[in-house]
């Protein structure tokens, strides 16, 4: 939008310092972010990265909640970043706040134990979608585990019409395959196992999906392609 490589969280630069007040009043924020902790079953000592953090909302709830636990966030919207390291340090909370694209994270392979996201990926084009997700598999242990909240299936035509604004603001092209119930196939598509979509929340502009998946103990290609046959033995040379 305008220009930018990234949709900013209300698609235009100067409504981001009202982003926090706006979601707080309008879409239950606080019960949805409060079920993706408890459904991500986090420790302390967990590395835990928070995908598309914007302003830091979820990532300082877990900062709180988890004080043991290694908190990281990564956003592509500097706007939304000079907002989150504002409200860490008037926090007293040190979190490692990066700014990059969700489809190109900076993190060596097997770096996190649970990666959370928050209303980003109604954000992303299907193919963004896809590169994040193989990205997100990447940066996971092995037995690791995402959640996202974000927006779902449309499951009544007042939720589908209370979407309109959403898309409006957002774009169709990025928002249908939410709207459509498509993020759990995406996980799927990406080696995710045991992928669900665990709860659902109707709020004033559509209804809010909490969705969760593990990246498998076993390795990636023996889930996404099934092994092939070893070629057959020579026939042993003839007698002399």
């Amino acid at each position: 939008a305008g220009g930018l490589p990234y949709i900013p969280p209300l698609r235009f630069t100067w409504l981001t310092r009202w982003y926090d007040f706006l979601i707080r009043w309008t879409i239950r924020e606080s019960t949805f972010k409060r079920r993706l902790l408890a459904q991500a079953g986090l420790r302390n000592g967990d590395r835990v990265l928070d995908l598309g953090c914007g302003t830091a909302t979820l990532t300082l709830m877990v900062a709180r909640a988890y004080p043991g636990a290694l908190v990281a966030g990564v956003d592509a919207d500097p706007a939304a970043l000079a907002l989150a390291r504002s409200k860490a340090a008037q926090a007293g909370l040190g979190l490692q706040l990066t700014q990059a694209f969700a489809s190109s994270l900076p993190y060596p392979d097997g770096s996190f134990d649970r990666v959370l996201s928050s209303l980003l990926f109604h954000h992303l084009t299907a193919e963004e979608k896809r590169r994040s997700l193989e990205e997100v598999w990447r940066v996971l242990k092995p037995g690791g585990e995402i959640h996202i909240a974000d927006w779902g299936q449309a499951r009544s035509r007042i939720m589908r019409a209370a979407f309109l604004l959403v898309q409006l603001i957002d774009g169709f092209e990025t928002t249908g395959e939410n709207v459509k119930g498509r993020l759990a196939g995406y996980l799927e598509g990406a080696g995710f196992a045991g992928v669900e979509e665990a709860a659902r929340y109707d709020t004033a502009f559509g209804t809010i999906s909490l969705y969760r998946g593990a990246r498998p103990l076993v390795t990636r290609g023996s889930i996404r392609r099934p092994r092939t046959a070893p070629p057959e033995a020579p026939p042993p040379p003839p007698a002399r």
